[in-house]
Formats: structure tokens, sequence, C-alpha cells
């Protein structure tokens, strides 16, 4: 007989539906690095005005465009050491506030006269460099925080691909500026711009731990994929920097050919918010508003290949489980089509040279994995640090390009020579990634030297 008294079985509890709110700091992120990108380009699209205005010739030119990555390389390791030690919340909002006001002090330029204009030019553009430096460092502590390794790819995809959703957004609006009111208007509005975005950002970013609108099953979520939940921490900072420490970080093989690769792919980066607008005008007659729309063109297909690329990685990273395959696969296919920016030396037709960059940008966008690869590799206790030394590296090429090219138009007249220099580091990206970095996996620091 049934025993109609005995309890019924407990009802497994209910799980909660995971929360999302990664995904709505992915987007500020994404919004803050398109800002990032375009107060790198003003210069660039407000340059060829302003250098007839200021009576600049083509290597100062090449020197001011350059002076950003200056400091921008100086700042990396400093940068991310203070991101390991006081918090991206802090560093970051401080970072947008300082590069925007001296974004905004360059529209003032105009007021100096004789050597203090090519001065000043490269001062505040060294200021808006020194103080950008933290940011990308920021990001890839932010993805390593809030995502799990299985998302990781398309969500440094996505704030990479701000760079080239800066100049499809802000390209014709500040060649429009340019060409309405003047030059120094592009520097007023952008200036303002991020001056907001650098209250908007401290008022919505907290680590995953302390967001009040991430619940437990999100935050279960990402730990389990190797989210670091807990990077801001205080145990956390206070661990990360020694010296010894970023030896063990500079002496790997596997990194530093991951650095030499990011150099590479960023001298593409920085021909194209430097160089390219003044390229379209100078070499190919376009007026300024022209230029701003065909540099857009190729920023469209930029931003698209830099989230397909994301896509394509995280797919393969499911299907094979090897970080290897699905970091590099990308890249290689993507360098291949962006070396064919060499093609451009020997194309007259104008809408074609867009058709050729635009499928260089695209090929460069799903290349562009380098801050996944960050995220993956760098070692837990020096994600700040070793993303400060990996844009270093990367960041040398903005020291390099514009001044190599400015070199190259003053000695030549033409552009052939600054895209043939171009292309040629498409296949220095692959050399260093197959040649030099071999399998990607996280770095493990000696316990011996953690302090």
């Amino acid at each position: 007989m049934t025993d109609a008294a005995a309890p019924a079985p407990a009802s497994a509890p209910v799980q909660a539906k995971r929360t999302r709110v990664r995904f709505l700091i992915l987007l500020l992120i994404f919004l803050l690095t398109t800002i990032n990108y375009a107060d790198r380009s003003t210069f660039s699209i407000a340059g060829d005005a302003a250098s007839e205005d200021l009576g600049l010739n083509p290597v100062q030119m090449g020197y001011i465009l350059s002076a950003f990555a200056w400091a921008y390389v100086l700042g990396q390791i400093p940068g991310g050491a203070l991101l390991d030690r006081f918090g991206t919340k802090l560093i970051y909002a401080l970072a947008i506030a300082v590069w925007s006001f001296f974004t905004l002090i360059q529209g003032f330029s105009g007021f100096l006269t004789g050597g203090a204009i090519f001065a000043g030019l490269f001062a505040m553009r060294f200021a808006v460099g020194l103080a950008e430096s933290p940011s990308f460092p920021g990001n890839a502590r932010l993805v390593a925080a809030w995502f799990p390794g299985s998302e990781r790819g398309f969500a440094s995809a996505v704030f990479n691909s701000a760079q080239y959703f800066s100049l499809v957004v802000f390209a014709p609006l500040m060649g429009w500026l340019v060409h309405t009111y003047d030059w120094h208007s592009v520097f007023f509005v952008m200036g303002g711009l991020g001056l907001v975005a650098a209250v908007v950002f401290w008022q919505l970013i907290h680590s995953p731990v302390e967001h009040p609108s991430v619940n437990q099953a999100e935050l279960d979520y990402i730990e389990a994929g190797g989210g670091l939940i807990r990077m801001e921490d205080k145990v956390v900072k206070q661990s990360a920097f020694t010296w010894p420490n970023v030896k063990q970080v500079l002496s790997s093989r596997m990194l530093i050919g991951v650095f030499i690769g990011q150099y590479g792919i960023n001298v593409l980066t920085y021909f194209f918010v430097t160089w390219f607008p003044i390229y379209l005008v100078k070499e190919r007659g376009l007026n300024i508003l022209e230029a701003g729309f065909a540099a857009a063109a190729p920023a469209l297909c930029g931003f698209v290949g830099g989230v397909l690329g994301g896509i394509i990685s995280d797919y393969l990273l499911k299907r094979t489980g090897s970080l290897t395959v699905a970091r590099k696969t990308p890249l290689l296919i993507g360098m291949i089509l962006a070396s064919t920016i060499i093609a451009c030396v020997y194309i007259q037709q104008e809408w074609l040279i867009v058709v050729v960059m635009a499928v260089a940008f695209f090929g460069k966008g799903i290349a562009s994995l380098g801050w996944a690869v960050v995220s993956d590799t760098s070692p837990r206790e020096l994600v700040g640090v070793t993303g400060g030394i990996f844009n270093t590296f990367g960041n040398t090429a903005g020291i390099v390009t514009p001044i190599v090219i400015g070199y190259i138009v003053a000695a030549t007249g033409s552009f052939d020579g600054a895209l043939w220099f171009v292309g040629l580091h498409c296949i220095l990206v692959i050399a260093a990634y197959f040649l030099i970095t071999g399998r990607i996996e996280r770095l493990a620091l000696k316990p011996a030297s953690v302090a």
C-alpha cells in the first residue's frame, strides 16, 4: 500500500536567468574607444587646412602627427602599472578627461606665432598621447574581468573595431566642420565631447562584483569561463608590479612574437589615422569634404572586418578548443588581404583606390585580434602591465610611420614608397605570429619571482 503521507520530493531550485550586463560594459568601452580614435585623428582631418594656415611643411607635419605616439609609447608601462595598482575606473576616467582637455585646447593654436606653432602643437599632441596611454590596457582589463574566454575574441574585436567606426562617424563630421567652419572647430567639438564622456564613464563603469545590475548567475558564468571578476580587488592590485615579473613577460618568446606582430598591424593603423586623408587630398586630388567621406568607406569595411574577425575567432575556439588556431587563422587571412594596399601604387582611378583601401582595411580588421591574445596570454597578476608593454611595442609604429612617410613624401613628392612601406609590414605580422609566437596560452609567472 502506498504511503500517502510521504512528503513530495523537493522541487529543484529555479536557476535565475543570467543578466547581460557585460554587453552594456562592452558597448560603453566601444563608444569611448570611438571617441579615443577620433581624438587621435583630429589633426589628420584638420591637418591640410591647418598646415596651410600655419605654414607647416610635410616633415613638420610628420613630427606633429607622430607626437601622440611618442608620449603614448612612453606612457604604456606606467599607465598599465597605475591600472593594476589603483584600478581601471579611477585611472581610465582621469585619462579621458585629460586627453579631451588637451584635444580641445589645440583649437587655440592659431594664436601661436613663429616656432611656437610647431612646438605648441607637438606639445599638445604629446599630452593627448600621454593621457590616452592607459586606455587600451584599461580596455583589456575590463574584457578580462567581464568576459569568459569563449566570448573574449568577440569582445576584444568589438572594442578594437571602434578605431574603424570612429572614422566612419567622425571623419565625415570633422571634414564637414572644416569645410563649413574652420579647422579650429574640430578640436573644440571633439574635446568637449570627450569631457562629457569622462563623466558618463565614471557613472557607469564598475567591476563585475561591484556592479549594481549584475546577478550571481552572470558572475558565475563569467568566472567559470576564465573571467577575472575579482581583478579590481585590493589583494590582486597589491601583488602586481615587480621588475622580475616584467622581465618574465619581456623574455617570453610567445609574447615577443605578439608584440612584434602588433607593431606591424599598427603601421597600417597609423597610416589610416594620420596620412590617409592627406594622401587623398594631396595625391588623389579630393577636397577635404570628399576626403572625409572617402576615408569613411574603408573604415566601415574595417569595422565589419573587425567584428567578423572576433566572431570567426570565437567560433574556431569553440570548434577546435585551440586558442592558437582560433587567433592565428583570422590573422593570416586578414594580413594577406591587407597587403593589397600595395596595388594602389599602380592604380589611377580614384574610385578603385577607395575599393582597394576598403579591402585592405577589411583585412586589417579581421586580423586585429591582438588585444584578445593579450587577454588570453597575460599573467593574471599583470594584465595591465602586459597590456601596456604590448601597446608600447605596437605604438612605436605611431612614431615610425608618420615620420617615415613624411620623409618619403618630402623626398619623392609621391606616396608610392609610403604604400610599399605599409604593405610590407603585413608580411612582418605573419612572420611574427607564425615563426616566433608558437602556441598561444596564458603565461604563468614563476612563483619565486612573485613579490
